[in-house]
C-alpha cells in the first residue's frame, strides 16, 4: 500500500510539473517550415518569442488560458490536500477530497484543451503547414494522468 501511495504521489508531482511546462511553454502549434511556434501566450519565430499572438484578443484563447491556470491551481491544491489527509486522516477512510479536487483539475484540463483543439489546433490561418507541439501533447498526457489519479484517490483507503 505504501508503494502504491508513493507511486501515485510521484505521478501527481509529475503531472503538476507537466501542467506547468505545457502552460508556460509556447509550443502548442509548430510550423513545418522554419523555426516558428505558437503557444498560449506568445508567437515565437527563430527563437525570438516577442511576437504577439494574431488572435490574442479572442475570448476562446482567454478561456483556454484561464482553464489551464485553474487546472494547475487545482492540481497543486489536490496534492497539498493529499499530503494533509495522509498525515491527519484516520485509518480506513478514503481520500475523497483529494480525488474530487483532482477530478476538478481533470475537468479544467478537458475544457481548456478542447477549446484550444476546436479553435486553434489545426493551425489554419497561422501557418500553411503545421503540427502539434510538445506542450499540446503534454496537456493531453496530463489529462489522462489527472483522471487516473483522481479515480485512484477516490478508490484508495488509508491503511
Amino acid at each position: 500500500m505504501l508503494v502504491l501511495l508513493a507511486g501515485i504521489f510521484v505521478v501527481h508531482i509529475a503531472t503538476v510539473i507537466m501542467l506547468f511546462v505545457s502552460t508556460i511553454a509556447n509550443v502548442w502549434v509548430v510550423s513545418d517550415y522554419g523555426k516558428a511556434s505558437i503557444g498560449l501566450w506568445r508567437n515565437c519565430t527563430d527563437l525570438n518569442c516577442d511576437g504577439a499572438l494574431p488572435y490574442a484578443n479572442e475570448d476562446a484563447l482567454k478561456a483556454v488560458q484561464a482553464f489551464m491556470i485553474l487546472s494547475i491551481i487545482f492540481s497543486v491544491i489536490s496534492l497539498a490536500v493529499f499530503v494533509f489527509q495522509l498525515f491527519t486522516m484516520e485509518k480506513g477512510n478514503r481520500f475523497f477530497l483529494s480525488g474530487a479536487t483532482m477530478l476538478v483539475c481533470w475537468l479544467c484540463i478537458m475544457v481548456g484543451v478542447s477549446i484550444y483543439t476546436h479553435h486553434y489546433a489545426a493551425g489554419d490561418g497561422i501557418y500553411a503547414k503545421s503540427h502539434h507541439g510538445y506542450s499540446f501533447i503534454l496537456t493531453w498526457i496530463c489529462f489522462c494522468f489527472s483522471f487516473i489519479i483522481g479515480v485512484l484517490y477516490l478508490v484508495l483507503r488509508k491503511k
